[in-house]
């Protein structure tokens, strides 16, 4: 099953739903094991911002990337056809910080992408396979996760209005029945909000052509494509956010009330809780050509996940037969605390290597670690899973903020700051 692309280019205008200025956006083929990587052609130097979980920074009505000043948000649409498609890899140019809103629905988005023709990429996708089931509450949304072949949603959605009332659709995500079933289905609001939401600088480039807009009793703006289609955009939203996972995604998703603030917390939960097929992933061998540590203090034994520059995820396995059980608490095991901020480190240290050609003539020497917690003990059989964000590299000294999770439940976090040195 390789990779997938686009052949060529498309280019989609319009005007933007919150900030209401017009932008043009341009898609194309990504850089293979790249992703989805938006590129504001607007600002000095193009900079990037890969469409990853780490990097979301608003949820409010739309979903929202920041890579330090840079932004680009209602993302969503875009991203919900994109993920549909299968598409792995794709660059996203575009010359602001939204793009147009269009119809308010997906469909354009997902003929824009079909129109530059989809192409098999070099590599193989990444997949999220979900072996256990798990549930999600994040305000009113919640969230049933179970294992399933492919990825499919049932939604169920309820507001006190006549037209809408209570909702509930179930869909397999598959490109054909995407098309048919949810990307025609628009976004959709009330007339009663708009005012209180212009002043807060939202839908400042609203029109009725853009959404299904709801009077108090009524549609005031035409036909309904159909009679549910407010749940059938909800499902919609609920793909486009776990885009953001850089991966296909196998699992069956049962949501209640699903908003943007709630997929972002079932993505952050799929991460972390599900089986991750990387072909950008390293196994041990490859890790220890970059660390210079050995047993007993190697405390790394894979990297599942690599954003250059950006992010990285580690795992270790903890077995009863690591050495240091046999001194701390021996009669009631605990990994050493010290030891696991150690291994948070390291996978650190990946990552900033990752950042030189040269690595094999680099080492890496932590400054301070502040800001630790330790929230749960970790124990005999646990897989510890670190995620490591690079906040600020300048020269050779950065800033990182760490986590580390066991079964998707935080164990320790940390803020660290580190040299590159040659050996």
């Amino acid at each position: 099953m390789p990779r997938r692309t686009l052949g060529g280019f498309a280019e989609v205008t319009g005007t933007a739903l919150h900030n209401g200025g017009f932008a043009t956006v341009r898609l194309g083929p990504g850089e293979p094991g790249a992703g989805i990587v938006f590129r504001r052609i607007d600002l000095e130097g193009t900079p990037r911002i890969a469409a990853r979980i780490g990097g979301v920074d608003v949820t409010e009505r739309r979903t929202g990337l920041a890579q330090g000043d840079v932004r680009v948000e209602t993302i969503e649409h875009l991203l919900a056809a994109a993920h549909a498609l299968d598409l792995d890899d794709l660059a996203v140019d575009i010359d602001g910080p939204e793009p147009p809103i269009l119809d308010g629905s997906f469909l354009p988005w997902l003929d824009a992408l079909e129109s530059a023709g989809i192409v098999d990429a070099p590599g193989d996708p990444a997949v999220l396979q979900v072996a256990e089931p798990f549930t999600v509450q994040a305000g009113e949304a919640s969230y049933v996760v179970t294992a399933a072949p492919s990825l499919r949603i049932t939604a169920t959605i309820e507001w006190d209005h006549p037209v809408i009332g209570r909702q509930s659709a179930s869909h397999e995500i598959t490109p054909a029945v995407f098309r048919r079933e949810i990307a025609p289905a628009r976004t959709f609001g009330f007339m009663h909000e708009v005012e209180a939401l212009q002043a807060r600088g939202l839908l400042q480039g609203a029109s009725p052509e853009m959404a299904v807009v709801l009077s108090d009793d009524a549609v005031a703006t035409g036909d309904l494509r159909w009679t549910d289609e407010f749940v059938r955009h909800k499902i919609g939203d609920v793909v486009g956010d776990l885009a953001l996972l850089g991966a296909r995604v196998h699992a069956h998703i049962v949501a209640e009330r699903p908003s943007h603030q709630g997929n972002v917390a079932l993505a952050t939960a799929i991460a972390r809780r599900a089986q991750r097929s990387d072909p950008t992933s390293l196994d041990i061998t490859r890790i220890m050509q970059v660390l210079p540590h050995r047993w007993p203090f190697l405390l790394v034994d894979r990297i599942v996940e690599i954003e250059p520059g950006t992010r990285i995820v580690g795992l270790k396995n903890v077995t009863i037969n690591e050495p240091f059980f046999q001194g701390h608490f021996p009669g009631h095991p605990i990994m050493p605390g010290v030891l696991i901020v150690e291994a948070m480190a390291q996978v650190g240290g990946m990552l900033l290597m990752d950042h030189f050609d040269n690595a094999n003539n680099k080492v890496v020497y932590f400054a301070s670690i502040d800001g630790v917690k330790f929230r749960r003990p970790v124990l005999p059989g646990d897989q510890l899973r670190f995620e490591v964000d690079l906040v600020q590299f300048r020269g050779r000294t950065c800033k990182m903020r760490g986590q580390a999770f066991v079964d998707g439940k935080a164990v320790c976090e940390a803020d660290m700051m580190a040299q590159v040195m040659d050996r």
